[in-house]
């Protein structure tokens, strides 16, 4: 079947790849036939780079790890879900004997096994075989491209969950990515009163705008710390989302922090940055790193579908699934105003 392959660093094709032959159903296992899947940043970087960090892309590999689709087929121990069931997937599959999963870390699980991770295939492509326990049924009120940003929606509830948010808090977001702008949501779904958003691009800072209680800021155009202190009686925010990746940004993460406040790292740093421990220390600050995510698929589902958070403003252009290597050729482009960008496959 048509699959879009990464053959080598900044080398796609869209070919025949007959992957169906190495995903028997198991029992607990259900075939979905894939409908909707979001460009990721690490998609994109494993295509311009051919690496991220210790995984390389020393094979062909099928790209792709934000989706929905229909069940098609189910195992015979499959109780939960049915054909006919529209659903999306979480992408890790950890060893269920490990240690970090029997102590409910299954995210970081040296064994996990996730979509379009070298070795692993990912899922631009008609079918895949996925876990029962992975697989998450969608309400007839939630999109199948809403469906497709339950996965990067996951890594921002991840983040404010581990930030430990208070009704009332401040928080600011560095970065207006597509996960810089799902954790600005997730931070006022979990009760922020208000939320900075800093960026270099005045379009995403203005769909960061209309998120609800944002305050976006253009770091080219104006002092972040300044504003932020001024508009916070010299205080500073709770809590400070890093969603950059960018070594520079990172290196002021404490700058706009109060006393007693929480640090979250989420983009990935493609060098050591500059901690300043000396201002870390003397507010206190608690620092958190996350891994993808953890135990909050359903709760994704959830708040979609009860309105609690729209992702629709962020999904910015959608392809066809025979454009899919000129999709990417655009994402890597990294076009101002774009934030998602989707592949639909054909049904």
């Amino acid at each position: 079947m048509d699959a879009l392959v990464l053959e080598k660093k900044l080398e796609l094709s869209l070919r025949d790849y007959p992957i169906e032959k190495e995903e028997p159903l198991g029992p607990r296992d259900v075939r979905i036939k894939l409908h909707t899947v979001g460009i990721c940043g690490s998609d994109v970087h494993y295509y311009t780079h051919g690496k991220i960090g210790p995984f390389v892309v020393n094979a062909p590999m099928i790209l792709g790890h934000e989706a929905s689709g229909t069940v098609i087929e189910t195992g015979k121990e499959v109780k939960t879900l049915k054909a006919g069931d529209r659903v999306c997937m979480e992408p890790g599959i950890p060893d269920p004997h490990s240690r970090a999963t029997r102590m409910g870390m299954y995210n970081i699980d040296p064994a996990v096994r996730f979509w379009a991770t070298p070795p692993v295939h990912g899922i631009l492509r008609p079918t895949c075989v996925h876990p029962e326990a992975f697989t998450f049924k969608l309400p007839d009120n939630v999109s199948f491209a809403e469906g497709a940003m339950v996965e990067p929606l996951a890594v921002g509830v991840h983040a404010a969950t581990k930030a430990r948010i208070k009704p009332g808090d401040v928080a600011l977001v560095m970065g207006a990515g597509p996960i810089g702008l799902v954790t600005a949501l997730s931070a006022l779904a979990a009760g922020c009163a208000r939320v900075f958003v800093t960026d270099l691009d005045d379009a995403k800072l203005e769909i960061a705008a209309g998120l609800g209680a944002v305050t976006p800021i253009n770091v080219t155009k104006e002092d972040a710390v300044r504003r932020i202190s001024r508009e916070t009686d010299g205080w500073g925010v709770e809590v400070v989302f890093e969603a950059t990746g960018s070594p520079k940004a990172a290196a002021t993460i404490f700058q706009s922090l109060c006393p007693g406040g929480c640090v979250v790292i989420i983009g990935g740093q493609s060098e050591p940055i500059a901690y300043d421990a000396g201002a870390a220390m003397v507010r206190e600050a608690r620092i958190e790193n996350i891994f993808r995510y953890a135990h909050v698929f359903p709760r994704c589902v959830g708040m979609i579908a009860s309105g609690a958070i729209n992702v629709k403003p962020l999904i910015t252009r959608g392809f066809e699934f025979k454009d899919s290597v000129r999709a990417f050729e655009i994402a890597a482009s990294a076009p101002a105003g774009d934030v998602k960008m989707q592949i639909e496959l054909p049904q």
